[in-house]
């Protein structure tokens, strides 16, 4: 038995980089493509968040547009991923907090609704990258390897 956990912890070991890298590139892409979508239809958003409640909708959907997409470039890119993905998990909660109360509050109650909400993939992916890093596969690898050797 300790073997067998010895083996599937050295492919664990191996994965965990491989996963890493498939989560920044997967959730950063869609981060870049979100934000990206933000930005280029201002009017369309600023109107949304308005509809929402949302106090400067305007400036919201700027601030919004600019952290997802800049940010997921970040993310895709494993460059100050620990950092970015601060103001990514903030957007994704003021998301849930703004467009997703209904899903929020059936946190425990429903937890299918909370995790169904479109929201909740991109925060999870965030917290993923903010606890683990962005992995050996990256750019903040290389720049901390070049350090250490230092």
């Amino acid at each position: 038995m300790k073997n067998l956990n010895e083996i599937l912890g050295a492919i664990g070991c191996v994965l965990k980089p491989i996963l890493l890298l498939a989560i920044r590139l997967y959730w950063g892409w869609h981060f870049c493509i979100f934000g990206w979508g933000k930005l280029t239809h201002l009017d369309k958003i600023t109107g949304y968040f308005a509809s929402l409640g949302l106090p400067m909708p305007h400036l919201q959907a700027i601030m919004a547009g600019s952290v997802e997409c800049f940010g997921g470039a970040f993310l895709l890119l494993g460059l100050c991923a620990r950092i970015v993905s601060v103001p990514l998990m903030f957007t994704m909660t003021v998301a849930y907090l703004a467009a997703e109360r209904p899903a929020l509050h059936a946190i425990f109650s429903n937890p299918d609704k909370f995790t169904g909400a479109d929201p909740f993939l991109f925060l999870y992916a965030a917290v993923l990258i903010f606890v683990f890093g962005p992995g050996k596969i990256s750019i903040d690898a290389i720049f901390c390897e070049k350090t250490a050797s230092e």
